[in-house]
């Protein structure tokens, strides 16, 4: 049971009786009355036990996306359902409105809709439905608490895939769809065709020269050798979900800075026609997508992402080479999204390096917070001089491992939230450019 501000003003208006008349039993009978008048209006209202629900959700929708959730209710009571219905999702979930005006005559359905606008990835659910149902006096209602589960999963909402069409444009260069041709270590023969000027003369094929006679002239024309990256290459991109990648840069968790930077990795290399596999990991797997491959590929990785919290646990990095070795025995590339701001925790990763680089081509890939580069220039007075001292011994620090990365054999690439993705895409386009892979 539930009371309406009218019930309130209606015994708040006995006083004014008790004071013109000053006889106590006055207020006494208003009491009485009031108390009549609500468990009549009690009586009167429909029941809230009547009612019957039924959720139509999406199944997933992308963070920072709107997305409508439409509850169904129809009314199996005698009397008419009239009052206020509340939908009860996780503040996470981000309703815009949870309450809504509720009026169900017995026999009919009405639906109820509520914008979500989730600002938190993973499962966002809604558990219970209350309803508070109004006797015709609007003096009391009835209340009730319904047991109506649902959820939806939200995504990562991919924003790094804006900077996909340049870096595309990139790898078709260097596929040799274009004028560009670059050759490096490891890459494969693809054609032949005349010289221009611009050419690298080590490009130069003097065999299939001799062989060729300009039509004019009757001399030799030169022909150069076209090639392209080599394809089916191995992606495995290890995602650290240890304590470390719970802290918020840029209002964002470092694991979801490091989930924007594998998909825009995982979709470039699967168009540049390399095979990506992702492995999510603390002391156990969190999730892992294995063997995916074009559209597929992306679906699979953001479901994966999605309902991944960081653990509050060191990562355990002496099972790293383990891992990578259950999805390939073979050369790969292999990005391990993880945080290298302090060399006490970087202890770990720093000793299971050789093990990797001895097989793969290892980019260390790290998220690096903006404010603390901000302090190291503010230094108005004692407070904030203390401040960049602080701010120069971490970047000191994030740079002592950096160089022992670099030492090891690895690949260092770190930014800030916004810059981290395209930054990682560019690596491995110069490892790639390069033959590396």
């Amino acid at each position: 049971m539930a009371v309406s501000g009218w019930f309130v003003a209606l015994v708040a208006l006995g006083v004014v009786p008790l004071i013109v008349l000053d006889q106590p039993v006055v207020l006494v009978a208003w009491l009485i009355l009031v108390i009549l008048l609500t468990t009549l209006d009690l009586v009167l209202a429909g029941t809230p036990r009547g009612l019957r629900f039924t959720r139509e959700l999406p199944a997933r929708v992308r963070l920072g996306e709107s997305v409508a959730s439409r509850l169904l209710i129809s009314n199996a009571g005698s009397r008419r359902v009239s009052g206020i219905v509340r939908d009860a999702w996780q503040p996470s979930a981000g309703a815009v409105a949870t309450r809504h005006p509720l009026s169900i005559p017995a026999g009919e359905r009405r639906t109820i809709t509520t914008t979500l606008v989730p600002f938190r990835r993973g499962e966002r659910r809604s558990a219970h439905v209350t309803v508070r149902s109004f006797g015709p006096l609007r003096l009391a209602a009835r209340q009730a608490t319904i047991e109506v589960p649902g959820s939806i999963r939200v995504l990562p909402p991919f924003t790094s895939r804006k900077h996909l069409p340049s870096r595309l444009a990139r790898l078709r260069e260097l596929d040799g769809r274009t004028s560009v041709m670059i050759r490096g270590q490891g890459t494969e023969f693809d054609s032949l065709r005349e010289y221009v000027r611009g050419d690298d003369v080590r490009s130069i094929d003097w065999r299939a020269t001799a062989r060729r006679r300009d039509p004019s002239s009757g001399a030799p024309s030169l022909v150069v050798r076209t090639w392209r990256p080599e394809r089916d290459r191995r992606v495995v991109i290890v995602v650290d979900s240890g304590r470390t990648s719970a802290a918020r840069i840029d209002n964002e968790p470092r694991i979801d800075t490091a989930f924007e930077s594998a998909l825009l990795l995982a979709a470039l290399a699967s168009r540049a026609g390399d095979r990506v596999d992702l492995v999510i990991y603390d002391r156990r797997v969190r999730g892992r997508v294995q063997g995916a491959t074009g559209a597929d590929l992306l679906a699979s990785l953001v479901n994966t992402m999605a309902p991944v919290e960081p653990e509050l646990l060191e990562m355990d990095w002496a099972a790293v080479p383990g891992l990578v070795r259950s999805v390939t025995s073979q050369h790969a590339l292999v990005v391990l999204a993880t945080s290298v701001d302090a060399p006490g925790a970087a202890e770990g990763l720093l000793a299971v390096l050789p093990q990797l680089t001895r097989r793969h081509t290892v980019i260390v890939s790290s998220v690096t917070d903006p404010s603390v580069v901000d302090a190291t220039l503010a230094r108005g007075d004692r407070t904030e001089v203390y401040r960049a001292a602080a701010a120069e011994r971490a970047l000191l620090d994030r740079e002592r491992v950096s160089a022992a990365i670099r030492q090891l054999g690895g690949v260092v690439v770190t930014g800030t939230p916004a810059d981290l993705p395209p930054a990682l895409a560019d690596a491995y386009i110069a490892l790639k450019a390069a033959g590396q892979l």
